[in-house]
């Protein structure tokens, strides 16, 4: 071709499509660029390689592709869509809601060589020590527990949904009144005891004070009771549960197709496992090891001093044994071998153990007095999850076709706001979380608020009992006199100068959140159940009484000792997740302390008195009954016979 015609083929060409960058035009695509029909210089020019012809056979080809390929997967694992009706097939897929499960380590793996792989070579380099930190000791301000740094939340979670059909707003807020919250929205501390452990507000219990010791006090020893970290979901649930949610989506495979918010069900698979810890959660107890280490390492000179080493305890389940050694870890660092002792209790149906008081107390298990709440949930989930069920139930296409047709019933939904907290702290995300509205959530988090008081805390029948075990273990240590007689739920064979010394400086003992709030109860903490008993139709403002506060995972509580210039006695406190509670509530404590403060002497002496009222054979074997709902109620957390005694 002659210059002048090329000109004249590419002046055409930018006449009628416009001037295309050479730099960014593939030599195949130029080729693709249709000429003038009138152009002198036409048929000098190459036939395009592709004609229209080929673009569209090519694109219909494509398209028949994909249709094909979504319907292979559609009905993928079975021979053909069985006909549920005229022309219904299978919606979901078959293994939607099943069961994943990831086995790791492998049971036998072939490149074990333990000989090859030592833990120490020797050559450390250097090891020198340092002092031991004392935050709560030095710090002008303790740091705060913001809650879950590695998980992750929905990126808008909406206050509320407005009806359709209601046009006055400000009437409908009024409607919602039981569901204001007065804090602002946090999605991971609007979980009950399913949420991460956070430093709860300065004053949430009643005393505008924080950890650190009082002007003039300093502190010499430490009693943590804390909570194992964040697990899967346990083998049992009086209501709700994600395993129970799962099984019914997978076993209806063939009922329904999500759409909307839920249609990632339709490829969803449950990967929760049973019990142990998550991931998350042998982190949140590493951290609470190093923040205690930091906050209280100076203790250890006690043990120096003495030349002796701390006995921590735990007890036997997976979990409750690595949260112990994930803490043991954070605290001591690796290794930690010599440097603690870790007394193991056995928690099994007839050993006694103050970690698991329920295994030896039958009333504790039976039927109508250690499930109180279930009556009140099932109300309240009434309530709250009335229009999430609507709107969820409205996202489902049912077997015979139908929007709607495949309803969902009020558990199922509250199942779906425990999944989105499981998946949450064991995968880190969960798709189920931004399917409910921030008053929904605050609904979620009163629901087990209902489910603590009235099953393990002041509104239980069988909660003081349970926690009175720890108290006689928690006196004995505060007077370092030995228990006289074990008589609840304290194991006299590992009452032992060497399993229970009575003369350290640091205590640390592991166990779950149902014993936390038990203990609280026997402690007559009373200003946490100062809003209750707890009503199943509304929230109540200001509530005292907030499972995610007092038990999430990881929760702990720190019994202080402090010497003080001001006053001859030593003094004793309570934080519980970095707030000070009022012990005011313990008849012999002072009302007004507003550091939380209370003598020692007198703080044993309330505690040795509720040990002595305190019936274990009646409230655990004692043949009593109770009346369904708010026909009998508890605000002390006693067995109806001392309940009836003391008021």
């Amino acid at each position: 071709m002659s210059m002048r015609a090329k000109q004249d083929v590419e002046a055409g060409s930018k006449a009628k499509y416009g001037v295309y960058d050479d730099a960014h035009v593939e030599p195949e695509r130029e080729l693709l660029l249709p000429t003038e029909s009138d152009s002198p210089t036409t048929s000098t020019i190459s036939t395009p390689r592709y004609s229209l012809v080929h673009l569209v056979c090519a694109f219909v080809g494509g398209a028949a592709l994909c249709i094909g390929a979504r319907f292979l997967l559609d009905v993928s694992g079975i021979a053909g869509p069985p006909q549920l009706g005229d022309d219904v097939r299978v919606q979901a897929p078959p293994y939607a809601g099943s069961t994943e499960v990831h086995q790791f380590p492998p049971v036998a793996p072939t490149n074990t060589f333990p000989d090859l792989f030592p833990t120490s070579v020797g050559y450390p380099g250097g090891t020198p020590t340092g002092a031991e930190p004392g935050l709560i000791a030095t710090a002008p301000s303790l740091p705060l527990q913001t809650g879950a740094a590695q998980l992750v939340a929905p990126p808008k979670i909406h206050k509320y949904i407005h009806s359709a059909h209601d046009d006055d707003v400000e009437k409908e807020d009024e409607s919602r009144k039981h569901y204001k919250s007065d804090r602002p929205f946090n999605l991971f501390r609007s979980w009950g005891n399913l949420s991460p452990w956070y430093s709860v507000p300065r004053g949430a219990f009643g005393i505008d004070d924080t950890a650190e010791p009082p002007a003039g006090c300093v502190v010499t020893g430490l009693h943590l009771l804390h909570r194992h970290g964040a697990r899967y979901p346990t083998a049992w649930a009086n209501f709700g549960g994600p395993a129970k949610f799962a099984t019914r989506l997978h076993e209806s495979a063939s009922q329904w197709e999500a759409t909307g918010q839920l249609a990632f069900l339709n490829e969803w698979t449950y990967k929760l496992g049973e019990e142990v810890l998550t991931p998350f959660g042998r982190q949140q107890l590493f951290d609470l090891g190093v923040s205690m280490r930091l906050k209280y390492g100076f203790l250890l000179k006690n043990f120096t001093e003495t030349n002796t080493i701390p006995v921590f305890r735990t007890e036997s389940q997976d979990r409750m044994l690595a949260s112990a050694l994930n803490f043991a870890i954070g605290f001591f660092g690796y290794p930690f071998e010599g440097q603690y002792q870790q007394l193991i209790t056995i928690e099994a149906n007839g050993f006694n153990n103050t970690f698991a008081p329920y295994k030896t107390c039958p009333n504790a298990n039976a039927a109508g007095k250690a499930d109180r709440s279930l009556l009140y949930v099932r109300e309240w989930v009434s309530h709250f999850l009335a229009e999430a069920r609507e709107r969820l139930s409205r996202a489902m296409i049912g077997k015979d076709g139908l929007q709607g047709e495949f309803d969902w019933t009020g558990e199922e939904v509250y199942e779906m706001m425990q999944m989105c907290a499981y998946e949450t702290v064991a995968l880190g995300y969960s798709k189920f979380c931004d399917l409910f509205t921030e008053e929904e959530w605050e609904g979620f988090n009163y629901a087990l608020d209902l489910t603590f008081w009235y099953d393990s805390a002041f509104g239980s029948p069988v909660a003081r009992v349970q926690g009175v075990g720890y108290l006689q273990e928690l006196v004995a240590r505060l007077t370092q006199t030995p228990i006289a007689t074990h008589n609840t739920s304290t194991n006299a064979t590992l009452h032992t100068p060497e399993t229970f010394p009575l003369d350290h400086a640091l205590y640390v003992d592991a166990t779950h959140e149902v014993v936390v709030l038990n203990i609280i109860t026997a402690l007559n903490l009373s200003t946490l159940a100062a809003s209750g008993p707890l009503p199943a139709d509304h929230i109540p403002k200001d509530r005292s009484f907030r499972s995610a506060d007092l038990a999430p995972f990881a929760t702990n509580m720190q019994f202080q000792l402090l010497s003080c210039a001001s006053t001859p006695e030593p003094q004793i406190r309570i934080i519980i997740n970095d707030g000070v509670v009022p012990l005011h509530g313990i008849r012999t404590c002072p009302y007004d302390d507003k550091h939380g403060m209370c003598p020692l002497p007198a703080f044993i002496e309330a505690q040795q008195e509720t040990i002595r009222g305190t019936d274990w054979a009646w409230g655990c074997h004692g043949d009593w009954e109770l009346p369904q709902g708010s026909a009998w109620n508890s605000t002390t957390g006693d067995a109806p016979q001392a309940y009836n005694s003391q008021n």
